[in-house]
């Protein structure tokens, strides 16, 4: 009788904590599921640079989404340590305010010369929960148009609320309304990247109802400046704040938000992710007769006033400013993506290689492009790499480790085509598919 295979600590470990933690754990983009259901290390002991260790102690190779997008400076960056270290010794909490935080709010403003006034919180959904709530009261309106993904809060979720219950969650599959009041629904309205036409038809249909516009201004597609201009003239014209969500596109192409590069000014921009290299910081940045509505509303938490994540980010803001990141960053992301291409064509997959610079992303256009991505993830974990088909890159992916995983991703996407060729890609699988996640409206 064949000897069960004994689990690893970190996937035994993934299956207690699904027993005690709904979801297993606090993020969905992080569940084992998403990559390889089964087999995903799942925990970490230690990490630096681009490596991770996993709980058995096997070292691994982070060509993957290197902390949900947030350490664009490496794992344990020297400086940012350094800086949180100073923090911690310091007294990272107090009766008093720090003095970073006036620091931090002060260079913001410097890096967006179009904005006057800056609030702090600690992750990006619930900066974007700010912004809303800040647009609303400075408009006086309450209808949200949003384009992209902005977090989990009732006022986004609410737009997965249909008239009949069983049609819930058409809109953004893999997001579930259930919990978020009936009421809402109707509040949030989708509109989509590029399709001008659209959001005026809507802006049309809410006429005198819409107080804020949220997108992304840029994720997977090509960046539309004639849009985002038309975005900004119909805010503008219909009296709504207009919202860019930069998330994850600041802090990668310069120091700050990516807009500013294209030279169109939102009314509020939200900042987090990889402004504190790993370490919780996020902002709400805009003109001060928007952002003065903040006091005529009640938004407040008593650890938004912490001082590691001000620390960090002033850290994060010296080293772009400083050591050449954006240029590291565009150079390494534009070769990696011109390789992956190569790769791809040569072994005839039907995908593209798509999103910002510094976060190439594989798209399969296959109907097995799960199984795909599931066997590439479950290869390059045998070969010591955390895999998938998006990549976020740091200051610490040099050109040695990039050249090494593309030799491997190589020799691993060569193999998955053979098997296909062959009709034996399922057979290769050590276990089930990875989950799809949620679809996002761009």
């Amino acid at each position: 009788m064949a000897k069960k295979e004994k689990k690893s600590p970190g996937p035994a470990l993934w299956e207690k904590a699904k027993k005690i933690i709904p979801g297993g754990g606090q993020l969905l983009s992080k569940r084992a599921e998403m990559f390889l259901p089964g087999r995903w290390p799942s925990y970490y002991k230690k990490a630096k640079g681009v490596d991770v260790w996993g709980l058995d102690g096997r070292r691994y190779t982070d060509m993957s989404i290197m902390g949900i997008g947030s350490c664009v400076l490496g794992y344990a960056n020297p400086g940012v340590n350094k800086a949180v270290k100073k923090a911690v010794d310091q007294g990272s909490m107090s009766t008093l305010n720090c003095p970073e935080e006036v620091e931090l709010a002060e260079k913001l403003i410097h890096l967006h010369p179009w904005a006057h006034m800056v609030r702090f919180a600690r992750t990006g959904g619930e900066a974007c929960a700010v912004a809303v709530r800040i647009a609303r009261a400075a408009s006086g309106k309450d209808k949200v148009l949003f384009c992209g993904y902005h977090g989990w809060a009732d006022w986004y979720i609410s737009s997965n609320l249909a008239d009949a219950g069983h049609l819930d969650g058409q809109l953004l599959p893999g997001l579930k309304p259930k919990g978020v009041p009936r009421a809402l629904k109707g509040s949030a309205i989708p509109f989509h990247y590029g399709d001008i036409a659209e959001l005026e038809k809507k802006a049309a249909e809410y006429k005198g109802k819409i107080g804020a516009i949220i997108m992304e201004v840029q994720r997977n597609k090509e960046i539309d400046k004639k849009f985002l201009k038309a975005v900004r003239v119909l805010a503008t014209r219909i009296g709504a704040v207009l919202v860019f969500d930069e998330i994850t596109s600041g802090f990668r192409l310069r120091a700050g938000g990516l807009h500013m590069l294209h030279g169109i000014h939102p009314d509020i921009v939200v900042l987090g992710k990889a402004m504190g290299n790993g370490h919780p910081i996020a902002a709400i940045l805009g003109k001060k007769d928007v952002m003065s509505a903040a006091q005529e509303t009640f938004i407040s938490s008593t650890y938004w006033t912490e001082r590691v994540g001000f620390a960090a980010a002033l850290e994060v803001i010296r080293q772009f400013e400083h050591n050449g990141v954006v240029a590291h960053l565009i150079r390494t992301g534009n070769y990696l993506s011109e390789k992956l291409k190569r790769i791809l064509r040569r072994n005839g997959f039907n995908a593209e290689v798509v999103g910002l610079a510094p976060a190439p992303h594989i798209e399969f256009n296959e109907k097995d492009r799960l199984l795909i991505e599931t066997v590439f993830t479950q290869l390059m974990l045998d070969k010591g790499y955390l895999a998938s088909a998006l990549i976020y890159v740091s200051t610490a992916h040099n050109r040695k480790t990039v050249e090494r995983y593309i030799q491997t991703a190589d020799t691993v996407l060569a193999a998955i085509a053979k098997a296909r060729e062959e009709g034996r890609l399922e057979k290769m699988l050590k276990g089930p598919i990875h989950h799809s996640g949620f679809k996002r409206l761009t």
